[in-house]
């Protein structure tokens, strides 16, 4: 009994650890903000206002385009089944997986002054903004509403079926009552990834009159040397993501399956030559929007790309700092979801603590922390604040993915191991490890995709020394090398997606 009373509190100490790490970090970031910021005025300045407007103004435009899109093109895949579908439906997760800096690319080369489209609608500015965040955003959005689609009962069709309803009544009756719970907690996913967006509004953005919260942060503390506006923006900036994180946490669950006998659903509607002919079109509207960047991207990559020294270097500090902040993220993820898993505070403690890279947004974070060294004189490597901004956004991946496979793996081993005595070392190398490993290995992968594709932690926290393969696509676009960052944007993608095709193995043999 004292043997495993003390398993308990080592696994309690190792999260308190864990949690005490995050804590640190982030009130670093915080705490330097709130200090600088008392009494200092957040009205009466029309440029933060401007900006705070824009930013919640863009992010509600490309959050109602991106659902008004996907809607329709996720009831067309949920009623219509045909050869491809399947592909369709992972092809719509390569937005998301790749990188802002290498998509923004793609749409580059087919909207750009000298793409494939050039000319047909202004790619910077306000315009550029959305249609990169719709690209970004649609397809994920998609593929959610599609989840919910599933969770409705198959019977409820089959009823439908049987008293003949009409496609409106459908809607109304079967398919609307499901999706409006879960509507509200992709909304404002994607309302909350929008307004962070900082990769996208860099790049894209038309100067003062098109620049986000996140952007006019990184803009005031790199070239107007201002810290006390960038903590006026953090403040601002920390209000909103804060209660868009909360709102998220509170949502979340709205896409879990409702009880049903969970037979294959069968669609009895949109058999009719006008439903199918609505449906191809939106299908292909969602096609047309998303695969010609990614075809860009590929097309563009081949025929400029040439091995360099400095892409060598860029190759080779893009995997070190991903590696490590994907082995830090495990590592702080690990203890959370353990903890998680036998605590009756845990889970929304580990939970919270997931949520500090959305709560504290990486140029709030970066604020506080250049705050802090500049006024304490303490000089830390770039690299290494890096490395600690990359971990924290990598950290809600590693603890999504480990957290519900080690409280399965807890309530099946737990009892077993008490009355067997093994504990200790011997329990986490005969047992855990063993029944843990495909979801330690898919954490610790999602974690480096993450960490390989950021560039807001390179240009917020890192030096002109340290070259990762984001920044080094962002330093020839803007010195206007778009032939050789095309190359460079397919080594990453090539990287990333990689990682990804990797994952989803990983997924399907864990399954």
């Amino acid at each position: 009994m004292a043997e495993r009373h003390g398993e308990v509190m080592g696994r309690y100490s190792a999260a308190a650890t864990a949690l005490v790490l995050i804590l640190t970090l982030v009130l670093a970031g915080f705490l330097p903000i709130v200090l600088l910021g008392i009494g200092t005025p957040l009205s009466g300045d029309s440029y933060l206002l401007r900006v705070t407007l824009f930013t919640l103004l863009q992010a509600g435009l490309s959050t109602f385009l991106s659902i008004a899109l996907a809607l329709p093109v996720a009831r067309a895949l949920a009623r219509q089944s045909f050869p491809g579908r399947g592909l369709i439906v992972k092809l719509f997760g390569l937005p998301l997986a790749l990188p802002a800096i290498v998509a923004v690319l793609g749409l580059t080369g087919i909207y750009g002054a000298h793409g494939l489209l050039g000319g047909i609608i202004p790619l910077y500015g306000f315009t550029g903004i959305l249609l990169a965040h719709v690209f970004f955003n649609f397809p994920m959005a998609a593929r959610m509403i599609l989840t919910a689609y599933d969770a409705i009962p198959p019977e409820h069709f089959r009823l439908a079926a049987q008293l003949d309803f009409s496609g409106r009544a459908l809607w109304r009756l079967v398919e609307w009552p499901h999706l409006r719970t879960a509507l509200p907690g992709i909304a404002i996913l994607i309302f909350l990834l929008c307004t962070a967006s900082f990769t996208v509004v860099l790049t894209l953005g038309g100067g003062p009159q098109a620049t986000t919260l996140e952007v006019a942060i990184y803009q005031a503390l790199r070239f107007d040397f201002d810290p006390q506006r960038a903590v006026t923006l953090a403040l601002i900036q920390l209000v909103i993501c804060t209660i868009l994180a909360l709102l998220t946490q509170r949502f979340g669950m709205t896409l879990a399956a409702s009880s049903s006998l969970r037979l294959e659903i069968t669609r009895y509607d949109g058999r009719s030559i006008r439903s199918r002919m609505i449906d191809i079109l939106f299908i292909a509207m969602a096609l047309l929007i998303f695969l010609p960047p990614l075809l860009a991207i590929v097309v563009d990559g081949l025929m400029t790309f040439h091995v360099s020294t400095l892409l060598l270097r860029a190759v080779a500090t893009s995997l070190a700092l991903g590696i490590s902040s994907a082995i830090i993220a495990t590592l702080l993820g690990w203890p959370l979801a353990q903890a998680a898993a036998r605590g009756a505070l845990w889970p929304r403690l580990s939970s919270v603590a997931s949520l500090a890279a959305l709560m504290l947004p990486p140029a709030v974070l970066a604020t506080g922390w250049f705050v802090l060294l500049v006024r304490s004189g303490i000089a830390v490597p770039p690299s290494v604040l890096v490395v600690a901004m990359s971990s924290l956004a990598a950290l809600p991946f590693v603890y999504t993915t480990l957290a519900p496979a080690v409280a399965v793996e807890a309530a099946r081993y737990d009892r077993l191991c008490a009355s067997l005595g093994i504990s200790g070392f011997a329990r986490f190398r005969h047992i855990d490890v063993p029944a843990l490993k495909k979801p330690l290995g898919l954490a610790f992968i999602m974690a480096a995709v993450v960490s390989l594709g950021d560039l807001t932690a390179i240009l917020l926290l890192g030096s002109q020394d340290l070259v990762t393969l984001p920044a080094l696509i962002y330093r020839q676009m803007g010195s206007y090398r778009s032939a050789d960052a095309a190359g460079t944007a397919l080594v990453l993608a090539a990287f990333v997606l990689g990682l990804v095709a990797l994952a989803d193995r990983w997924r399907v043999a864990r399954d």
